[in-house]
């Protein structure tokens, strides 16, 4: 089967700062859009999950996306996430995406419900599909087992691909599993299929992958665009080794707040720490010391 054209290269999933108040920062928002864009990432993808999407409301995600057009960078290189449980807010969303010229939709499965038929899931896609009735629409399915619970075959890919061929045009995985990764890869040559894990970069590309959206983009995009651009040359397996020790010193801790202290430091602005509850910010202790530790194992986060 021949895919459309997809996107390709290093999308970042764009950090929302809140003010006190818990209200979005807009100003914020747009000034880190553009400057990680500036450090060499391709492309954004608001409202993900590193964007704490699903604690944001409809209309606070379509203000902030108008305010990046807005700011003057192009929607052609946005991919934003529109994925929610109900099929109307995924719609609406959708809809917004469209209409503003973005290059595609990062769209979760409805993911309330646990143990769903894949029967389930594509009648929920093609319900979206069929509400927004355009034919500029780009999906990019959003496989994220760990979080939602709820995920995407192989087949239930490739029957979507099927109904909607010039529509379901790639996936991103962060399942966390090269076997399931390294299927998709193998399964669907020309699909645009993304790795959400950094660790799987380098493979991602020498498999044919369309790139990388992933949490850290947001503050290493200098080291993660070097990798895409480089992968075939000498120097990747090292360039890959030094970007998976943010990973492996990060451990175990909430990588949101992690990431939030992390540019509050690099911006020199504690603003950056805030998240909206359920999340929490980390103490200030002890993110300083794993900013210390990622820096001392040698990916300095002034690059």
């Amino acid at each position: 089967m021949s895919t459309p054209e997809t996107v390709h290269g290093l999308f970042a999933p764009v950090l929302t700062p809140i003010n006190a108040d818990l209200s979005p920062d807009a100003a914020r928002f747009v000034s880190h859009a553009k400057q990680i864009l500036a450090d060499g990432c391709h492309g954004l993808c608001p409202f993900g999950t590193t964007s704490e999407a699903s604690s944001f409301s409809n209309e606070e995600r379509m203000d902030l996306l108008d305010q990046l057009v807005d700011s003057g960078i192009s929607p052609s290189v946005m991919m934003p996430g529109t994925g929610c449980s109900a099929i109307p807010d995924t719609v609406q969303l959708t809809k917004h995406a469209v209409e503003l010229g973005c290059a595609g939709v990062l769209v979760l499965p409805p993911y309330y419900y646990k143990g769903v038929l894949e029967e389930g899931i594509f009648r929920s896609f093609a319900e979206v599909i069929e509400r927004v009735g355009d034919e500029r629409l780009r999906i990019y399915l959003y496989h994220i087992p760990p979080v939602a619970q709820v995920g995407f075959s192989i087949k239930l890919i490739e029957r979507l691909r099927n109904a909607y061929p010039k529509t379901v045009v790639g996936i991103k995985d962060s399942s966390g599993d090269w076997s399931n990764l390294s299927a998709i890869l193998k399964e669907f040559p020309g699909f645009g299929t993304f790795t959400g894990s950094e660790k799987f970069l380098l493979e991602t590309l020498r498999h044919g992958g369309a790139g990388s959206i992933n949490a850290v983009a947001n503050v290493i995009a200098k080291p993660l665009r070097a990798l895409v651009d480089g992968y075939q040359n000498e120097d990747a397996e090292p360039l890959q080794s030094r970007v998976n020790l943010i990973t492996q010193t990060r451990g175990g801790y909430a990588p949101v707040p992690l990431l939030k202290q992390i540019v509050a430091y690099q911006r020199n602005d504690p603003v950056w720490t805030t998240v909206r509850p359920p999340l929490v910010e980390m103490a200030d202790e002890l993110a300083k010391e794993l900013i210390g530790q990622i820096e001392a194992a040698g990916l300095p986060l002034h690059s």
